[in-house]
């Protein structure tokens, strides 16, 4: 260990590096610019730090005036998960509508348009694509986060959106490794548990990520999921036989390894953000992503300082937190290399285009054709059955289709109905009985208007489904929107699909309804 000029060792410093920190506010705090100044060498940005292109592209700059090679992250996979348009909804829908066209150029055109919205606005690294196969159709975490639950699709798209967002010079992290489709639980929550056969995790996880490393993914994600076929004592994030013997030893990836938030309650309620760390970075991590809940200064010195202890009492190899170190000064030298970003084809309107290319519409038996369906002639009453928000989406980005609606047909009538309506007294999910007493109030509220339902995986929530069941035995000329994984049976007279609940995906169901 050796002491550099401005005062701190390369131990200190080394344990700066590997830390990914989140902050609050729209520019960058005093604090956040010294640590830049003393080693730090990633910060992540979430939508909290995002008002407007203008202001964030001031942000990075003023990052990168103190520390011109920064690592700028960012969680941005389009569709639900946005933070350039947290307060609009996204203008590129997300993996599952790309997955449902299954055309791998334009997931490719896609994710290089998003790249080169990034890269304008100076970010370098991106937290995304997610590669997870999303064979649990429960899954409340992943759903259209994921491009679908065949294998082989979720490959080949994984990789282009690679070559697409990394071509536009935005490092991708393929995520979350060893893989966090089939799974009922939310890791923001508690820890997930995968329990199949070390052959199907390696045939059907490990598929996606096998296409990424070949496409040349800057950096993989780790999963806070305990997979005990690979590892029955710690979850992938913490596990050397998942990170260093799977990952590095058998797949041969020899990119950045990044963790998923580590304030995750699947880590910080068993292990704690201190101890996971060392854990992590002694497993096989490079990088601590943190900063999703915990942003502040007192955070960094904690995670800082638990690093260097445990390099001092020997937990942690010297050599190790030096490697990692090394690894996100690698990808900072690549991400701020001149030159790297290719022209992209088709630009600002492959968005639209794409959410178009997914829809899926059916019309209901002896009313036609969906080109012979005849669209809406009067504004429509707009009933949004909206489940509890997903913490990786955010409850501040708006959904559904009502503004699209009254854009193209004004007059028309929205009203809510959140997943609070279906919900007993303990806290779950009730069945028939609000359901029915919610799907009774959005017909009392819609009176003549023709009913326009939007759902989103209404087969994960019995009260969204017996709301519809009262609506449509009243209504048969109901409308329905599914904006999540469209697994329940279609219904309704007419039944759009959307595969996402980004801004695009409703503007283009809103077309389809009003014959646009």
């Amino acid at each position: 260990m050796t002491t550099l000029a401005d005062g701190t060792d390369t131990l200190t410093r080394d344990a700066l590096t590997v830390l990914q920190p989140g902050f609050t506010g729209t520019s960058a705090p005093d604090w956040l610019l010294r640590r830049l100044g003393e080693g730090l060498a990633s910060v992540g940005l979430f939508g909290r730090n995002i008002a407007s292109p203008g202001q964030l592209a001031e942000l990075t700059a003023q990052l990168r005036a103190e520390r011109d090679d920064v690592l700028v992250a960012i969680d941005e996979e389009g569709g639900d998960v946005t933070r350039l348009e947290v307060r609009t909804g996204s203008s590129f829908p997300g993996n599952h509508a790309l997955g449902a066209v299954d055309d791998v150029e334009l997931t490719r055109e896609v994710a290089h348009e998003l790249g080169r919205r990034l890269a304008a606005c100076g970010v370098s690294l991106n937290w995304a694509p997610s590669a997870d196969v999303n064979s649990d159709p429960r899954n409340p975490v992943i759903g259209v986060r994921s491009f679908g639950a065949d294998t082989d699709l979720a490959a080949r798209h994984t990789a282009a959106y690679v070559t697409g967002l990394q071509s536009a010079g935005v490092a991708a992290c393929t995520k979350h490794f060893p893989g966090h489709g089939d799974t009922a639980v939310d890791s923001h929550h508690a820890l997930p548990r995968i329990d199949v056969p070390a052959d199907v995790l390696s045939d059907r996880e490990l598929t996606p990520f096998r296409a990424a490393i070949a496409a040349g993914s800057r950096a993989v994600m780790s999963a806070h999921i305990l997979v005990p076929a690979l590892d029955p004592d710690r979850p992938a994030t913490l596990s050397r036989r998942i990170l260093t013997g799977l990952l590095r030893g058998e797949l041969g990836y020899d990119g950045l390894i990044v963790t998923d938030g580590m304030e995750m309650r699947a880590i910080a309620g068993t292990y704690g953000i201190e101890r996971g760390s060392v854990l992590a970075v002694t497993a096989g991590a490079d990088a601590i992503c943190v900063g999703g809940g915990l942003a502040d200064d007192a955070t960094v010195r904690r995670l800082r300082d638990a690093l260097v202890a445990a390099v001092r009492t020997g937990e942690l190899p010297e050599e190790r937190l030096a490697e990692a170190a090394d690894r996100v000064r690698a990808l900072a030298r690549w991400a701020s290399t001149p030159g790297r970003a290719a022209e992209g084809t088709r630009g600002s309107e492959i968005g639209l285009h794409a959410a178009r290319r997914a829809l899926t519409v059916t019309v209901a038996p002896g009313l036609g054709s969906p080109e012979t369906f005849k669209p809406l002639a009067e504004p429509p009453y707009v009933a949004a059955l909206t489940p509890v928000a997903n913490i990786a989406v955010g409850d501040e980005t708006p959904w559904g289709i009502a503004a699209e609606l009254v854009h193209l047909l004004p007059g028309t009538v929205t009203g809510s109905y959140s997943a609070e309506d279906g919900r007993s007294q303990d806290g779950k999910e009730s069945g028939a009985g609000a359901g029915e007493s919610t799907g009774r109030a959005a017909l009392e509220a819609a009176g003549p208007r023709r009913i326009v339902a939007v759902v989103r995986d209404e087969h994960r929530h019995p009260w969204m489904a017996s709301a519809l069941d009262t609506l449509l035995a009243a209504r048969p000329d109901t409308i329905v929107v599914e904006m999540g994984v469209p697994q329940a049976a279609p219904r309704g007279a007419l039944h759009i699909a959307t595969h996402g609940a980004a801004r695009v995906c409703g503007r283009a169901a809103a077309e389809v309804i009003a014959g646009l």
